[in-house]
């Protein structure tokens, strides 16, 4: 496996892998890998020629500083991981790889997309992303892009972002990747206490019981269950929210042929957990 730390040398595998015809897989990640980043890294091993991975923690996507000092950075581990796993090469970029002129992030619209949820709660978030993921896709020039659907709403600004631009990029969703008790992997979870860890399947749980509850009250209703179930735990519910797939927005009533999904973020005293569930 290659371990590539500046522009130069990524451009230089990109010419030599575009020459001979082969086709590139790209896995964009911030590090601190776990089996959800590797379920991106076996698809792409799958259905390309060749797969680059990228560890970068993108400083304009926190709008929380702490959590970005608090990031775990597990360098070797990670390049451990992707060796065992088969990747053919990993980036390690330089802040002045991604950001050129500045640290600094483009303003994005996609429609409102970008406004909901994790937009709404994370002021200038998805520009953060957006610039990032375009500066990649322009250094990487891959045929297909991997996005865990953990991250969702990122997922769907990320497909806007290749449409808006024509990108000749397709992007592949996989789905989440779970522990055995139901906690969605995130790089996060090594920040939870015992006692956190413990208890932290109720999320999911209660995105599952959501789901079965809906299917006889309305999405107030439901909306209204799930913040009575969060005041039964030790986190604190930050938001709930059924909205639609496509253009995320909240739904107000259920509608026929319409594909819901529910998204909540909580937080474990510091430590925020998103996940979200196909209600369809």
């Amino acid at each position: 496996m290659e371990v590539l730390n500046n522009i130069k040398s990524v451009h230089n595998l990109i010419v030599k892998l575009k020459k001979t015809g082969k086709t590139i897989g790209f896995v964009p990640t911030m590090g601190a890998l776990h089996q959800g980043h590797i379920s991106l890294v076996e698809q792409s091993l799958k259905e390309n020629d060749f797969t680059l991975v990228s560890v970068f923690i993108n400083p304009t996507q926190f709008n929380n500083s702490e959590d970005l000092k608090k990031y775990p950075i597990t360098i070797d581990n990670d390049i451990e991981i992707l060796k065992k796993h088969g990747a053919d090469a990993v980036y390690f970029p330089k802040v002045e790889d991604i950001y050129p002129n500045g640290l600094t992030s483009e303003h994005y619209e996609f429609f409102g997309l970008e406004m909901q949820m994790e937009g709404k709660f994370r002021p200038g978030h998805f520009d953060g992303v957006a610039t990032v993921i375009r500066r990649f896709f322009e250094i990487v020039q891959p045929l297909n892009a991997y996005f865990g659907e953990k991250d969702f709403q990122q997922l769907r600004i990320v497909q806007e972002l290749v449409k808006n631009f024509h990108l000749p990029i397709q992007i592949v969703p996989v789905a989440i990747k779970r522990e055995e008790d139901g906690l969605a992997m995130s790089s996060r979870n090594v920040r939870l206490t015992e006692s956190q860890r413990k208890e932290s399947p109720i999320i999911y749980q209660i995105l599952l019981q959501a789901k079965e509850y809906l299917k006889n009250h309305s999405i107030e209703e439901t909306k209204k269950f799930v913040e009575e179930k969060f005041k039964e735990t030790s986190f604190k519910l930050e938001y709930f929210e059924i909205a639609d797939e496509k253009n995320l927005l909240p739904a107000k009533e259920k509608l026929k042929d319409q594909k819901l999904r529910a998204f909540i973020a909580v937080f474990a005293d510091e430590v925020r957990l998103i996940d979200n569930l196909d209600l369809n």
